[in-house]
């Protein structure tokens, strides 16, 4: 039995593999740490949470790899909702992330609500306008944000705010935002697909690295710690 009906095991367990390999290498990347590290603040903070300095590295080393493993995040999901039959990963360095043709769907997807500042979602905006106007004619196009905010479900009209100018880019009926859980049923046409990949996860780790990785997290902390975050049914 596969583990997701959307996407094959082999390419599933793959990008699964390419998240877990942020934390190969601990003693090269300790030594990046220690070289990019502001000596005030270490010992402000330091002395604030009461630690000894080499303590006060050892949270930092895993507070950065926690960062660098969040930056992976987004580049997961684009590269598992690109295996899902109909979608093509356009890879990094493209306008856009993901293209479906049968669908007329062209998608950004961000990690979380708050990873991309007011800025670059103008530019966002501004990137699948001209894609709806010159290659893309006929399509919609989405801004996703994987992680929503408050647990909110939502395809609405994507309309940043340009500071610049003060005020908000004109609202298109298609260019749209939309959080994780409702662009990955539009994606896969399964309902409740993200909950199936989170539910996933670690039977993959599993097979990566033969641990029973379900039976060290506990199945009701994750079911606990996915309703933090998404709505559920």
């Amino acid at each position: 039995m596969s583990l997701l009906p959307f996407i094959k095991d082999d390419d599933f367990i793959s990008e699964v593999k390419k998240v877990l390999e942020v934390d190969k290498n601990d003693s090269r990347k300790n030594k990046s740490i220690r070289n990019s590290i502001d000596p005030f603040s270490a010992i402000f903070d330091a002395s604030i949470q009461s630690i000894p300095i080499n303590l006060w590295f050892e949270l930092e080393a895993r507070r950065q790899s926690q960062k660098t493993l969040q930056n992976k995040l987004g580049l997961f999901h684009q590269n598992i909702l690109g295996h899902v039959r109909g979608w093509i990963n356009l890879n990094t360095g493209k306008v856009v992330d993901l293209l479906n043709t049968k669908k007329k769907v062209i998608a950004e997807v961000k990690n979380k609500f708050n990873t991309t500042k007011g800025s670059d979602k103008v530019q966002i905006y501004d990137n699948i306008k001209f894609l709806l106007d010159t290659k893309y004619k006929g399509y919609v196009g989405y801004y996703v944000e994987v992680i929503p905010q408050n647990k909110k479900m939502y395809d609405s009209e994507f309309t940043p705010s340009d500071n610049k100018i003060k005020k908000r880019r004109p609202r298109n009926k298609n260019i749209r935002i939309i959080d994780g859980s409702s662009f990955y049923d539009l994606a896969t046409g399964y309902n409740d697909s993200l909950f199936m990949l989170y539910m996933a996860i670690p039977e993959a780790i599993t097979k990566i690295l033969k641990i029973p990785v379900m039976n060290i997290l506990g199945k009701n902390e994750m079911l606990e710690l996915y309703k933090e975050v998404y709505q559920t049914k």
